[in-house]
């Protein structure tokens, strides 16, 4: 028995629900000073406000980045989820159980366009895209993976094994879903991490797959809150 699976290439982030906004910084910034402040009061100086936040962010003062919410669902192959959780300050996750449910066959296989070859150390290493034989064993060799283990999942479920037991033959590759729920100040410390960008004072090293994934946040994000997107990037790319 061959299995049908489905193989993706993508990532899929949904901003489902939030409540953030350079209005909820600005708020809890300035209670330090003037006390509590209507939104109109907030809303006077544009100019003050864009140069409030840019200061807060400069200088690292962090907590007026917390005061706000925002909950994402996140599509994206097991290893992400993974890596992904290593983000635990400000951060909450549910994800779906391989306990309570049988699991779809859906798994990753890397695009054309994601690079293949590790060259150098680490710390010190660059990709550089596959060979067309490369990607062909890639493709090849992943679905064929992919097919034997979901078989074998299958089969242990018709035996009437528990779904929990049964899960154990299924591969990173294979596709997951969650609600991840964080504040700006949270998302800038995994944006730090997770992306690399020209404008970043500390380099990093991201996965491509996690990158895929912050990268999307990234843009729901800055439409949100667009003046603490331009400060993170004014100022390095440093979480405060």
């Amino acid at each position: 028995m061959v299995s049908e699976i489905e193989i993706r290439s993508d990532v899929t982030v949904e901003l489902v629900k939030h409540s953030a906004s350079d209005r909820d910084v600005l708020w809890a910034a300035r209670v330090s000073t003037k006390g509590e402040q209507s939104l109109e009061e907030i809303d006077k100086d544009p100019e003050r406000s864009k140069g409030l936040i840019s200061f807060l962010m400069r200088d690292r003062h962090g907590t007026p980045f917390e005061h706000n919410s925002m909950t994402f669902f996140v599509s994206a192959p097991l290893f992400v989820f993974r890596e992904f959780q290593r983000h635990r300050v400000g951060w909450s996750y549910n994800e779906e159980s391989g306990r309570y449910r049988e699991l779809e066959p859906v798994f990753y296989v890397p695009s054309r366009e994601r690079h293949l070859v590790q060259i150098g150390r680490p710390g010190k290493y660059d990709f550089v895209p596959g060979s067309p034989g490369q990607y062909e064993a890639v493709e090849r060799e992943l679905r064929q993976s992919y097919e034997r283990a979901y078989d074998a999942y299958v089969a242990m479920l018709k035996e009437g094994v528990a779904r929990e037991v049964a899960r154990a033959a299924l591969p990173v590759g294979l596709f997951s879903s969650m609600y991840a729920t964080c504040n700006a100040r949270s998302l800038m410390h995994f944006l730090s991490l997770r992306t690399k960008h020209e404008d970043a004072t500390v380099p990093s090293f991201p996965q491509r797959e996690i990158e895929m994934v912050a990268e999307k946040m990234e843009e729901e994000w800055a439409a949100l809150m667009p003046l603490t997107h331009a400060a993170f990037n004014k100022h390095g790319r440093v979480a405060p």
